[in-house]
């Protein structure tokens, strides 16, 4: 296992001149050896390219790769000491599940004894045990994916796994079985993971620290928590959520706030430059009120959706199309109804070129 440090930009054309040039702008960022991170964002966003910058597959047009404090820029993956699970399964069909998972082992010529007893621990974990004589070539896609899953995990000795979206070819009723199997493997095994995905549900429920990253950039590292709670970017509390964070513009003045013409009081204890800014709450976080309570913004319910577990109240209000969750239990208002919403709350967040104020 290896601690690794990133600091690098990279840009697939000869000469770079605009942000746009680059798959990723100048970064620094640093994985602990033995930590379980995440790296999300959508198509495109560079995900894929630092993962393959970390595994020396690409190397950066600009900056270092350091593994434990030693330049591996230009180092191959058999250097690094890396192991990678990409999107579809690669295995070798004229093989078996056990001589599969056997062979990165058998090629760095460890005793029988050793590959035997970890196979045998690999194919226990991903609960393939029954199949270890089967021959690979007649298992379904998702039970070879787990196959290169495994053989990515199988050596001990590896400073890195690295997972690029290893879940798509997965049935989707499987998917939660085998993220919970990845927690288990990373506590039991303490290896180094990094698991590239676009979707949140996989990276929040993985990772033990997240990477949210959007053209070429890392707008955010956090744990789940603190990327749900205080998003430092608005394209984070727009990506994490289901729905998204609620965006409003505020216009601030000493320590008042004007949404729509109607003025609020900021609130003892909070501190906001003077000019326009983007007041950013989560629709589980935004109160609902009777009509023309004090310290609300008036609003009428456009919509509203029994989600099943929620109530998804759509409101309109100040311009924009506002969403509250509201639990079960609770009476929901009905289309057309005047309300009340409480945007400034202990969770409420305030934005200034994307970035979040502190």
């Amino acid at each position: 296992m290896a601690k690794i440090e990133l600091d690098l930009a990279h840009s697939y054309k000869p000469d770079p001149k605009a942000d746009a040039d680059y798959a990723l702008l100048p970064l620094k960022m640093t994985f602990e050896d033995g930590g379980a991170y995440a790296l999300l964002g959508p198509s495109g966003c560079g995900k894929t390219t630092m993962l393959n910058i970390m595994s020396g597959l690409v190397v950066p047009s600009h900056g270092k790769v350091l593994f434990d404090g030693k330049d591996l820029t230009r180092a191959t993956p058999q250097e690094r000491n890396i192991a990678q699970v990409f999107q579809f399964p690669v295995i070798y069909d004229t093989m078996s599940v056990a001589e599969n998972l056997a062979f990165p082992l058998k090629n760095r010529k460890v005793p029988a004894a050793q590959i035997q007893a970890r196979v045998g621990q690999i194919a226990e974990m991903l609960e393939m045990s029954h199949q270890l004589d089967m021959p690979a070539a007649g298992l379904s896609a998702d039970q070879k994916q787990k196959i290169s899953l495994g053989r990515g995990l199988v050596r001990s000795d590896v400073a890195a796994v690295l997972f690029d979206e290893p879940l798509t070819v997965i049935d989707p009723h499987l998917k939660w079985q085998l993220r919970r199997k990845l927690k288990q493997i990373h506590h039991e095994l303490k290896l180094t993971l990094i698991y590239v995905t676009h979707d949140q549900v996989e990276a929040l429920t993985f990772a033990d620290q997240v990477v949210v990253m959007t053209r070429g950039k890392v707008v955010q590292m956090g744990t789940p928590e603190a990327l749900f709670d205080r998003p430092a970017h608005t394209f984070v509390g727009h990506f994490i959520g289901s729905p998204g964070m609620n965006f409003v513009p505020v216009t601030v003045q000493g320590n008042s706030l004007a949404i729509a013409g109607v003025l609020f009081e900021a609130g003892a204890g909070r501190s906001l430059p003077d000019g326009e800014l983007v007041l950013g709450v989560r629709p589980e976080y935004l109160g609902l009120t009777g009509q023309h309570e004090a310290g609300t913004l008036s609003a009428q319910v456009r919509r509203v959706q029994d989600v099943g577990t929620y109530w998804l109240v759509s409101c309109d209000a100040a311009g924009v199309s506002l969403k509250v969750r509201l639990s079960p239990d609770r009476s929901p208002p009905q289309v057309g109804d005047a309300v009340g919403l409480r945007l400034l709350t202990s969770n409420t967040c305030f934005y200034k070129n994307e970035e979040l104020i502190p």
